[in-house]
Order: structure tokens, then sequence, then C-alpha cells
């Protein structure tokens, strides 16, 4: 079904970033690609979906790599999209349409698909899929979570044999990572052949075949479902990789409103075009505080805190820091916003230049700790779109803690980090709260939740 023989690549000559790679794929099989981020994971996935060398200019690949005696290299992408799905990290980058409808029709109307068909598939893709709330629906008003549905669903209704899978469950709340699990398991039944990079991977151990541990570019570990599952806490945190088993959210301190505190959210409410996002929400919080806040896709997380953030502006309420009330302009010098979706906010040329921006005044000394904590320091020079997702995601937590505002705010910061990096954040907030910030955290990370968070508070639909 897949084949990689002796493959190699770069996206520059003089910089390997997979080595002598080599596996074969049997139809049917689930296969889990897992390892630290920034190790070539994502990389393999587009090298089998065609997207390498297509996409990549100026790169080099020595070897082959066939899907279906297809030869990815030489294949034009129209051919290989009728067998191959990809599920990319970033829903947003694989969005062709401003509608739902339009996105789940999008694959099929390039096919040629008759009227009738492209409707009756639809119909029984959202209900195959349990997404029907997703129907009729702006992708603009959609939660990071309800993207990376429809991007699931998209492929889905294509229909393709081989599906590729890029971190699907990074913003799914622990509900939707349940549905995500039932869609995978229903695809393996139709006899399809899945192969998920994946750093949140407790779901995954009813569904894999084998498991490929990447490490610097090269495949060093291939194991049966058995054998990984058999792998010791102590080794498994070595290797950077998270939890297998599913962890429940510790019960911690829930968060009242006091207008005494330093900062207070008192009956905030929002809403876009008449439409309440959320309404009557009161909580506060001190420094030193860490407050997890979390809620099902769609709750109004990400809308709360943008508001607090002075990003967008409040229908009602008010927001208070050390008793004074906190207009937009205040609260934007007061808070600093990591982003779900980070390249919202990297701006410079240079993974340097964009500390520099964050901080006002520069201080490398400052700059060269914080790299070194998140392991940038390397990358320095680079320009911030060249690294991989989970890298990105450091470089703005990077930009947060260098911002040294009061209140720092993370939305969804361990999305595509492994283990070892989702444990450098969570002390970097630790430190940071022991400065006297006042931290809020947006996660459906359960494990950097307990690992993190002295409070939390819920968000509910509606």
């Amino acid at each position: 079904m897949i084949d990689i023989k002796n493959v190699s690549f770069g996206y520059t000559e003089d910089k390997e970033i997979l080595k002598d790679i080599n596996f074969h794929m049997k139809q049917r099989e689930c296969i889990l690609l897992c390892g630290k981020s920034g190790c070539g994971k994502t990389t393999i996935t587009k090298l089998i979906n065609g997207l390498i060398p297509y996409f990549a200019e100026n790169s080099f690949v020595s070897g082959k790599v066939l899907v279906e005696n297809m030869d990815t290299q030489n294949t034009p992408i129209y051919e290989l999209s009728k067998k191959i799905g990809s599920v990319f990290q970033n829903p947003k980058t694989q969005f062709f349409n401003v509608d739902s409808d339009s996105e789940l029709a999008f694959g099929l109307e390039n096919e040629g698909a008759s009227y009738d068909f492209i409707r009756n598939r639809i119909d029984e893709t959202t209900e195959s899929l349990k997404i029907k709330k997703l129907r009729h629906r702006s992708v603009f008003d959609m939660s990071g979570g309800e993207k990376q549905s429809l991007a699931f669903a998209s492929v889905y209704a294509i229909n393709p044999d081989v599906y590729v899978l890029d971190e699907p469950s990074a913003n799914l709340d622990l509900k939707a990572v349940e549905v995500l699990k039932k869609q995978l398991q229903n695809i393996k039944a139709q006899g399809k052949t899945i192969l998920i990079a994946e750093h949140r991977i407790y779901y995954l151990s009813e569904l894999i075949d084998r498991v490929f541990y990447v490490d610097n570019g090269k495949i060093t570990f291939k194991f049966t479902r058995e054998e990984f599952l058999a792998i010791s806490d102590e080794n498994r945190v070595k290797m950077g990789l998270r939890t297998t088993l599913e962890e429940k959210l510790i019960e911690r301190e829930k968060v009242i409103c006091n207008r005494t505190d330093d900062l207070c959210i008192e009956s905030l409410s929002c809403a876009f075009n008449n439409n309440v996002i959320f309404d009557d929400i009161s909580f506060s919080a001190n420094k030193g505080d860490i407050v997890g806040i979390i809620g099902h896709n769609g709750a109004g997380k990400t809308t709360l805190v943008r508001c607090i953030s002075g990003l967008i502006k409040e229908v009602k309420g008010k927001i208070y820091f050390k008793g004074k009330t906190m207009n937009c302009k205040k609260r934007n010098k007061l808070c600093y916003m990591i982003m779900q979706d980070v390249n919202h906010q990297l701006f410079s040329d240079s993974v340097w230049g964009e500390c520099e921006l964050s901080m006002g005044k520069t201080c490398n000394e400052d700059i060269e700790n914080v790299l070194k904590i998140f392991n940038l320091y390397d990358f320095k020079d680079l320009h911030p779109m060249a690294l991989s997702g989970g890298q990105k995601q450091r470089l703005a937590v990077a930009t947060g803690v260098l911002s040294k505002k009061k209140v720092i705010i993370f939305d969804e910061p361990t999305s595509g980090l492994d283990y070892c990096q989702m444990g450098e954040v969570s002390k970097m907030i630790k430190k940071l709260s022991k400065d006297g910030h006042i931290i809020l955290i947006i996660s459906h990370d359960t494990e950097f939740l307990n690992l993190t968070c002295t409070k939390m508070f819920t968000m509910n639909k509606l």
C-alpha cells in the first residue's frame, strides 16, 4: 500500500530533515508516527500525500515514496488526491470556502460528481460523523475544534483509501476527541489505511497496529501495539511522549467573583452581529493564580479571553484591575495573549527578531535564555514560517514570556508539543506565576492542566 524506500529529504540542500527513511505499510493498517516536536513527522506525511516536492521549492529528495504503486514525486497531485486524503495540523490551511457546506462539497465538485450525489454524500457524511451542527455555518464563526472536525469531514466525504492525519486532536475537547476516535474506528472498519502523526496518543491505544518513533529525522524504533503500550512511564517520558492512558481532570479550586481581587471580570457578555457568544460571565484572580478555562469546543472560551485582553469589546459587564475599570485600550496594555493559531502573531523575518518585537526594550541575555529553554536558540536566524507547528507554538509562548505583562493569556499553548516541551511550558508558566503574573489558560489538554493550574473555571454553551 505505502512504501518508503531509502528516503532522505531537506528543505535546502545543506540541511537534511529526514535521513534514510524506510518502511512498508499494509492496506488496512493504522500506524502512529510519534516523536519529539520538530523530529520530522509532518515532513513524512507531506512526502506521502505529495505536498513534497510539489510545494517545497529548492528542496532535495532522494529515494522513492510509493502509494498504491504511484510514485508521489512524479504523480500529479490531482491523481494522488483520489487515493489519499489529508487532514492538516492547522485546518484553516486546507479550507477553500467560507461556509461549511461548500467545504464539504469542494472535493467532490473537483472530481466532477453530480449534484444529487454530492448532496446525498454530504448528508451521509454529516450523519455518519455526527456533525449536523456544523452544517450551514460560516467557517469564520467556528471554534478551532469545530474547524478540525470540518476538515476531517471534508476528507471523509471524498472517501479516499488512505488517510494521512497530522495532529488531528490538537484543538479538540475531550468529547470531540472521543468522536474523532469513533470516526477513525469507523474508517478503519471500512478497510481504510491510516497514518497519524500525533502527540496526544491516549485515544489511539485501541486503534493502532504499529508505531514508528521518529528521532532527529530517523525512524529509530518500530513497535507493535503491544510493545508500545508496554513502554514504562520512565522511558516514555525520556522519549518525549505523552501518556498512553486517558487522564481525568484533577479537582481544583473553583474561581469566584470578588471585586477586591487583582483582576475581576463582572457580568461580562459578548456578541457578534446580535448573536450572543456568552452571557453574564463572572470570575476573578489574583497575582500568582494560574486559572484553567475549560469547556466544550464552541463554548466561547477564546472570545472570552480576546475580550479580556482588549481585542474585542464587550456588550455589557465590566473588567477591573486593582479596583480600576479597564477599557479595551488599557486591557491591551495590561494583557498579552498567545493565540490558538500562532501564525496570526508572528510578524518578524527571524525568530530572534520576533522576540525583540515582544520585549519593547532589547535585552539579548533574556532572549537567549528563553530561546534556549524552549529549544529554539539554534533556529534564532530562521524565518518563523520555516518552523514546524510545534516550534511556532513554542516561539509564541516565548514571546509571551518576554513581554512581561501583568496578565498573560494562553489559548491552547500545548498544541503540537511533545511531553518534554509541554513540561517546559508548564515550568515557565509556574515561574511567571511566582513572578507575580496572572495566568489564564484555555486548554483541552488534561495532562497539561493537571500539571499546571491552581484554579479552574468552566464555560458552558448558552
